[in-house]
């Protein structure tokens, strides 16, 4: 029997030419990354062979390319093909995320040290919790890498005719597998700030190349092309069947599961997590509110334009299926942006599109890639097989961990691909399989009360809970479970409901039966990854190579810092500093001197009191203060995306032509502004390491040409 894969549409792009696009793109990208590790290491003292930089970029990203590797990290196919898509079936209601940034801060107050959010978990709620865990955070891993893998390869075999299979193959086993697993986290940083301009840039040029583009007019002449065919775009359950109005509950019912799934997308990887312990401590909150603003700019400005002049030229002959429709099934697929770019700027524009969609699929590819073999390498690993790994096996363990990553997650996607799976399914069972694990882990840095067993079991009924209400509904509704159902909009949203809150009243509940409190002074004792014990004669003297490995924002660490440093993986050393004489007792963490060794039981009978944390009080006010503002910036973002925003538009009213002209005028200015935000200011934050990286070049460069006239003259 064969099995239908993906939608066969009007390929605009010859087969040569994207694989072509697809090769050649992820070598240029491959060498790029190579190149800058090759200059971080020789003249930024940054070192990807060490875990502590591999994973969490030894804690030194400022603010700028954390903003713009948040963005980009953020900048899924949802976000730019998807929302032409849908603003394409739903109207512009559809083309419309800051929470991180919150338990970023929290996680520095709390775990100065920690590279991933399981670690904190094993370090609260042990062996069962830390289990349960992994499995959320990589099955969260798995479908949200995988949707993207999926979507991608059946936009591109849409677009070009390639075969699925080689595109589901190339887009993970590309270069994103080199850079990733040789670069590390940095090296994802930098990826993701060229992304990031590279798509912006696109995306800019997209939306204003096709606004000013003699078959739409400019945006009077979109509005009166959508008036014109008004009676031929009529929109089920939308204030009059228009695509000008707010009032849309299909629109409204797919932003609210998009929300869910993408608020799990992020607090459930732990990749966002490593991008926030990789940051500077001043640069948490600023980098990620930074990014949450300017994201609004790509569904919001790209949607409504592409998706309004879709509909406005689909049944003219310069849109590639003209005279045939433009069918549901290729609306599902991605297709609306495509076939747009192509009746309106050409070869040009769709082998940008190409650029563009390489960007999104690469961006998210490498964000999983790397937190996956960081659980791979330091969760399961080191703590239950070598838990005495060197830094040198743990970096072997991460690489394979990637690779290993890669042909799992391809596997994945052929198998999704054959089963039938669209990005729709998988958008609507994503927040019902990933939500439950997302206020347990919140409630682990923000409320001591809550108890081993109420962590281990609320996310596990929290995930039953949802997933009886996605069946149950879609049974009730439909007569029937199967994937059409169960792909439908209000199962779904139920289902998400269902799973996102029932673990909070699970957890309230479980701990409140048997009730204990958690010092959160344990979290200090987590140690760095990776570092070197040394005897006491060298505690005095620590090697430069030593210094610049463990170098972790040492502007924010406090003066006296001798004491301890405490990890908690079983049979792990545990090693105690000399302490200042004036200070005796007083214990510290992250500190490399060390005099003696204790075992693992000793954690238990530590006297808590005598632990310092490694931030002075300067810097724990000052984390506090953005801690306050991250929670602020928060609730705003909520209450206006959800609240003040669409719905007081949300009635019976239809888009004027000068409000519509506005509305798309301040989209189009808000991209402008993310430009700014996430390409410019990162070169102005980082323009002492690029000088510096800039002149060791040129002195290089400058001393082998030196070198080679002086041999000339010689001779």
């Amino acid at each position: 029997m064969s099995v239908q894969l993906g939608v066969s549409g009007v390929p605009v792009i010859p087969q040569g030419t994207a694989y072509g696009l697809l090769i050649g793109l992820g070598i240029a990208f491959c060498g790029v990354i190579l190149i800058s590790i090759k200059v971080q290491k020789a003249y930024l003292s940054e070192d990807s062979s060490t875990s502590e930089m591999f994973m969490v970029a030894n804690r030194s990203v400022g603010k700028g390319l954390t903003a713009s590797a948040v963005f980009s990290s953020w900048m899924w196919i949802n976000e730019t093909v998807f929302s032409a898509a849908f603003c394409y079936k739903f109207g512009l209601a559809v083309p419309f995320i800051a929470l991180m940034a919150a338990l970023g801060v929290l996680a520095k107050i709390r775990v100065p040290y920690a590279h991933t959010s399981l670690e904190i978990i094993r370090m609260r709620y042990g062996k069962i919790g830390h289990i349960v865990f992994i499995v959320l955070n990589i099955t969260n891993n798995i479908f949200g890498c995988a949707s993207m893998i999926l979507t991608g390869s059946q936009l591109i075999y849409g677009v070009s005719g390639m075969h699925f299979v080689a595109a589901t193959i190339l887009i993970p086993l590309g270069a994103v597998v080199l850079y990733t697993a040789v670069g590390g986290l940095k090296a994802t940083f930098l990826t993701d700030y060229l992304h990031t301009a590279v798509a912006l840039i696109l995306i800019i040029y997209f939306t204003l190349t096709t606004l000013t583009h003699d078959a739409v007019g400019g945006l009077g002449g979109l509005y009166d092309k959508i008036v014109a065919t008004a009676s031929e775009n009529i929109i089920a359950r939308n204030y009059q069947g228009s695509l000008l109005t707010m009032k849309s509950v299909d629109a409204i019912i797919w932003g609210l599961i998009l929300k869910f799934g993408n608020l799990a997308l992020v607090v459930m990887d732990t990749a966002f997590w490593q991008k926030s312990f990789a940051t500077e401590v001043r640069a948490t909150v600023p980098g990620y509110n930074l990014a949450a603003i300017a994201i609004f700019g790509i569904p919001w400005g790209i949607g409504t334009v592409i998706g309004l002049t879709a509909r406005a030229i689909h049944n003219t002959s310069i849109f590639p299926t003209y005279p045939g429709e433009l069918s549901l099934d290729l609306v599902n697929a991605g297709l609306v942006m495509p076939y747009t770019i192509k009746a309106l700027i050409g070869d040009k524009g769709i082998v940008a599109f190409f650029v563009l969609l390489f960007m999104a699929l690469t961006s998210t590819v490498s964000s999983s890639m790397i937190a996956v073999s960081s659980i791979l390498s330091f969760d399961l690993y080191k703590t239950y097989i070598n838990p005495k790994a060197s830094d040198k096996r743990l970096m072997k363990v991460s690489h394979l961990a990637v690779v290993f990553h890669t042909i799992f997650i391809t596997g994945i996607s052929l198998a999704l691909n054959y089963g039938g799976a669209n990005m729709t399914w998988i958008g609507y069972i994503r927040p019902i399989i990933s939500c439950p694990g997302i206020i347990p882990l919140g409630l682990t840095l923000a409320w001591s009360k809550q108890t081993r067993l109420a962590a281990i079991a609320s996310p596990i009924l929290g995930f039953l809970t949802g997933l009886s209400v996605w069946l149950a509904t879609a049974k009730s509704f439909y007569g029937t479970i199967s994937i059409a159902t169960t792909g439908s909009s209000f199962p779904a949203l139920y289902g998400a409901i269902a799973s996102f809150f029932s673990p909070a009243m699970y957890s309230v509940v479980i701990s409140l039966y048997k009730p204990e409190s958690f010092d959160w002074r344990r979290f200090l004792l987590i140690e760095l990854a990776g570092e070197p014990k040394v005897d006491e004669e060298e505690s005095s003297s620590p090697s430069r190579d030593d210094e610049k490995n463990t170098k972790i924002d040492t502007q924010s660490r406090s003066p006296q810092r001798n004491g301890i440093e405490v990890s908690e993986s079983p049979s792990e050393d545990v090693s105690v500093a000399a302490s200042d004489p004036e200070k005796e007792g007083a214990i510290g963490v992250g500190e490399k001197s060390t005099v003696n060794v204790l075992t693992n039981s000793d954690i238990n009978t530590l006297d808590l009191d005598s632990v310092q944390h490694p931030f002075n009080d300067e810097t724990l006010q000052e984390l506090r203060r953005w801690y306050r503002i991250a929670w602020i910036f928060f609730v705003a973002v909520v209450l206006v995306t959800f609240v003040a925003w669409p719905l007081p538009l949300y009635r019976n009213y239809i888009f004027t032509k000068p409000f519509f002209s506005a509305w798309t005028t301040v989209a189009i200015i808000w991209q402008f502004g993310a430009f700014f935000a996430v390409v410019l200011y990162p070169l102005y934050d980082g323009r002492h390491e690029i000088t510096k990286a800039y002149s060791g070049v040129w002195r290089a460069i400058g001393g082998k040409f030196n070198k080679t006239r002086v041999s000339g003259e010689r001779r």
